[in-house]
């Protein structure tokens, strides 16, 4: 029999939960609003002295009204951070359980997708994920499975909130620890927001990019274009991430295709900037960011992360040399249309001529003493003072050491290293961190 005491709290839970049936939105809403004040961080044990040993019947009709109105826009935050308490509760794997019998996760999703929710009902959403991936590799497959990771890559990219976006990214690189299964098909699903408009998710994506790749430990072919294209960004954080992402590829299969691209990015084609500067003359309007154009954007960050890739490792900047970077960064100096690509190609030059003597021989042929001096006098600012000639010049530079360098190839390693290096005598890893936190625009 019972005592008299646990009929007391018996008649306590059946009266609640009677209130709780019989009770409008008004009337939940505040019965949550007194639940959370006064149960948060609360243990499981601690929720079924509180609930007489009943705390799984308010649990299961806190799902079931969620599961009714989700759907309506209604306001749901308090709900979800009611069952959110008993998730998080410690010692509380059987609240857990029955939630995701009944289909939790897949409402949590659907969530995230639905455009009348608020943004901050879904971020609640988010944090519940959160608790589930947490709790273990099963857990996270399950969110996996359900098609989780598509749909909380979308609505990464479609928040407004970047509070929220950070708590997806947190998300996101749950998903990609401890779940071998899954792992790569989180990979991809970074990989497919690098794309989109948002630039707050594209910086998070590449963040956490840089992570599943070091777990996953092979590349998609895919990421080479991707990142690449990233590149013109107006916005630094997102160039940034897009660079640290570049020094970690360099080291795996995708090197080549990733310098090759770089190298490429510093010579648009005639027709993509043809077809843009067409669009300028049709388009007062767009007068005003012709220097802002992708291609040109691209053009110039390829410049820079070229010079970042180069001071970092010597022999990677010899392989650039044989794919002719050293004319590109040149035809990239001419291009008068955008100065920013002027200075970082300038400046990325600088670095080839100062390292490797038989770079500086070739352009300073191709350039002819004056304008040479020039280079030498300030490579940063040479763009303010060349003539049009003398961009001319640059633009149709015919420079070609791969010829030179072929001659080499015959010789060992040791003679042919000292042939093209220079001195070596700069402070290597401060040009480099000077280097890396140039800006983005040109200085006045």
């Amino acid at each position: 029999m019972t005592s008299v005491k646990e009929q007391a709290a018996i008649s306590r839970l059946l009266s609640f939960l009677q209130e709780w049936d019989n009770a409008g939105k008004g009337l939940r809403t505040q019965i949550l609003t007194k639940f959370i004040e006064t149960n948060e961080g609360k243990t499981g044990p601690e929720l079924e002295l509180e609930f007489s040993q009943g705390a799984s019947l308010f649990l299961i009709r806190l799902t079931t009204w969620l599961r009714i109105i989700y759907m309506t826009g209604l306001d749901l935050e308090k709900i979800l951070r009611s069952i959110g308490i008993f998730l998080s509760a410690v010692s509380s794997n059987r609240y857990l359980i029955e939630f995701l019998e009944i289909g939790g996760v897949l409402t949590l999703l659907e969530i995230l997708g639905l455009e009348k929710i608020k943004e901050e009902d879904k971020k609640e959403s988010i944090k519940l994920l959160q608790i589930i991936a947490n709790t273990g590799r099963k857990y996270k497959e399950l969110i996996c499975e359900s098609y989780g990771v598509r749909a909380i890559a979308e609505f990464l990219a479609k928040s407004k909130s970047e509070e929220t976006q950070e708590e997806v990214q947190v998300l996101l690189d749950t998903l990609v620890h401890g779940n071998p299964k899954y792992q790569n098909q989180v990979y991809k699903g970074l990989i497919a927001l690098l794309p989109c408009g948002c630039p707050k998710a594209q910086q998070l994506a590449l963040q956490t990019l840089r992570t599943a790749q070091s777990i996953i430990g092979a590349t998609h072919p895919s990421i080479v274009d991707c990142v690449l294209k990233v590149l013109d960004t107006m916005h630094l954080e997102v160039q940034y991430e897009a660079i640290e992402l570049i020094k970690d590829l360099i080291h795996y299969d995708v090197r080549l295709p990733l310098l090759k691209g770089l190298v490429a990015l510093l010579i648009p084609p005639v027709k993509e900037t043809s077809r843009l500067q067409a669009k300028i003359f049709t388009d007062p309007s767009l007068l005003q960011i012709s220097t802002q154009l992708p291609v040109f954007l691209k053009q110039a960050a390829a410049a820079k992360t070229i010079g970042i890739l180069a001071r970092n490792d010597l022999k990677l900047a010899e392989e650039l040399l044989h794919m002719r970077v050293v004319h590109s960064l040149m035809t990239a100096m001419g291009n008068t249309d955008h100065s920013n690509s002027q200075r970082l190609a300038s400046l990325t030059l600088e670095f080839f001529v100062q390292m490797f003597p038989l770079v500086e021989e070739h352009v300073r042929k191709s350039m002819g003493e004056e304008l040479y001096q020039l280079f030498l006098n300030n490579a940063e600012l040479l763009y303010t003072k060349i003539d049009s000639i003398q961009a001319d010049i640059l633009a149709a530079n015919k420079v070609n050491v791969t010829k030179a360098l072929h001659l080499c190839e015959g010789t060992t390693t040791t003679s042919c290293f000292s042939f093209f290096m220079g001195p070596g005598d700069m402070n290597e890893v401060e040009y480099i961190a000077h280097f890396e936190r140039l800006p983005s625009e040109p200085k006045e």
